[in-house]
C-alpha cells in the first residue's frame, strides 16, 4: 500500500507542477518575444515532456532500469494518443476530427515516422545488427536529426495556429511579470525533476512486489504518471476553446518524447540502450505508429457521427489498440 501511495504522490506532484511548468513556459515565451518563433515551440514541448526526461535519465543513471526508461518514453507516445479519446469525448459541439485543422496530419505522420524509426532501431539492436558510436547507438544521432527536421516542418505549418493561441494567452497573462514567470518555471521544474527522479525506484518496487514485468510497469504506470502535464494542458486548452492547440500539444509531445530515447542512450553507459531492453517495447512502438496513422486517417476522412459511448470510430479504434497493447505487455513482457 505504501508503494502505491508513493506512486499517487508522484502523480499529484507531476500533474500539479507540470501544469504550472507549461503555463509559465508559455508566459516566458510571450514575455521574451519567443512565442512567434520556433524557440517558443521548443520551450513548450520541453516543459510538457520534462517528466519523461527526468524519469528516463534517473532510470538509466541511478536506478539501473533501462526497461522502465524505454517503456516510459514509448508508453507516453501511446498514452498521449489515448488522451485524444478523452478529448473527443469531452468535445460535445461536434466530433473532434470534423473540427480539427487538417494541418495536424503532418504532425501525426511525422510522429509515425519517428516512432517507427525507434521501433525499427530497437529490433536491429536486438538482432545485433546496429553499429554503435562508443556506448551510444548509431540511431541516436539520426533520431536527433529527424526530430529537428520534423519540428521545423511542424512549426512552419502550424505557425498560424500558434499565433492565434499565443495572442489569446497574452491577454490572460498581462498581470504576470517575466521575473515571476521565470521563478515559477524554475520551482515547477525542480518539483518535476525530483518526482521524476524518484519515480523509477517506485516503479522497480511495484514490479517486484506485484510480480509484473518492468516493461509493462514502465509502459503503463510510469508513462501514465509522466503524461499528467499533457492531460492538464489539453484540458486547459479545451476550456479556453483552443482545440487545435490541445491536439498540437499531444502530437508535438510525441515528437519530443522520441528524442528522449537519444538522451537516455547517452546517459546509459553499459552499451546502446535499445540493445539492453526487452524486445516487447517494439510492440508499443508499432502500436503508436498504428494509432498515429489512425489519427491521420480520421483527420483526412473527418467522421461526422459518433458510435459507441459517444466516441467516433477513430477514437474507439485508438482505445482498443491501447487496451490490446497493455494486455499483451501484461501477459508477455519482461
Amino acid at each position: 500500500m505504501l508503494i502505491w501511495l508513493e506512486l499517487l504522490f508522484c502523480l499529484a506532484v507531476i500533474g500539479y507542477a507540470g501544469y504550472f511548468l507549461s503555463r509559465y513556459g508559455d508566459i516566458i515565451a510571450e514575455k521574451t518575444g519567443m512565442s512567434a518563433s520556433w524557440v517558443g515551440l521548443i520551450l513548450l514541448s520541453t516543459a510538457t515532456s520534462l517528466p519523461e526526461l527526468a524519469t528516463g535519465i534517473s532510470s538509466v543513471s541511478f536506478a539501473d532500469a533501462p526497461n522502465i526508461a524505454v517503456g516510459d518514453v514509448l508508453g507516453s507516445t501511446v498514452f498521449n494518443l489515448v488522451i485524444l479519446v478523452m478529448l473527443d469525448a469531452l468535445y460535445k459541439r461536434e466530433t473532434l476530427y470534423s473540427r480539427a485543422a487538417q494541418g495536424h496530419i503532418l504532425s501525426a505522420s511525422l510522429g509515425s515516422l519517428l516512432i517507427g524509426f525507434a521501433g525499427f532501431s530497437l529490433l536491429l539492436d536486438q538482432a545485433g545488427m546496429s553499429p554503435a558510436l562508443g556506448h551510444v547507438g548509431f540511431y541516436s544521432p539520426f533520431i536527433v536529426l529527424v526530430y529537428l527536421v520534423a519540428m521545423r516542418a511542424v512549426y512552419s505549418y502550424e505557425h498560424r495556429t500558434l499565433s492565434e493561441y499565443t495572442g489569446a494567452s497574452a491577454e490572460r497573462y498581462s498581470d504576470v511579470t517575466l521575473r515571476s514567470a521565470v521563478k515559477g518555471y524554475a520551482l515547477a521544474a525542480g518539483a518535476v525533476v525530483i518526482a521524476g527522479s524518484w519515480l523509477p525506484f517506485i516503479a522497480k518496487d511495484i514490479a517486484e512486489s506485484m510480480g509484473w514485468g518492468r516493461s509493462f510497469v514502465g509502459t503503463l504506470l510510469v508513462a501514465g504518471v509522466t503524461s499528467a502535464p499533457e492531460v492538464a494542458v489539453t484540458i486547459s486548452a479545451l476550456r479556453i476553446g483552443a482545440l487545435d492547440m490541445a491536439i498540437a500539444n499531444l502530437l508535438g509531445s510525441n515528437l519530443f518524447d522520441i528524442i528522449i530515447l537519444a538522451v537516455d542512450d547517452v546517459f546509459y553507459t553499459k552499451g546502446p540502450l535499445l540493445a539492453n531492453v526487452d524486445a516487447s517495447h517494439a510492440l508499443t512502438a508499432f502500436t503508436a505508429v498504428m494509432m498515429s496513422s489512425l489519427v491521420a486517417v480520421g483527420l483526412t476522412f473527418r467522421p461526422q457521427g459518433r458510435t459507441v459511448l459517444g466516441l467516433t470510430w477513430v477514437s474507439l479504434g485508438l482505445f482498443m489498440l491501447y487496451v490490446l497493447n497493455s494486455w499483451i505487455l501484461f501477459e508477455h513482457a519482461y
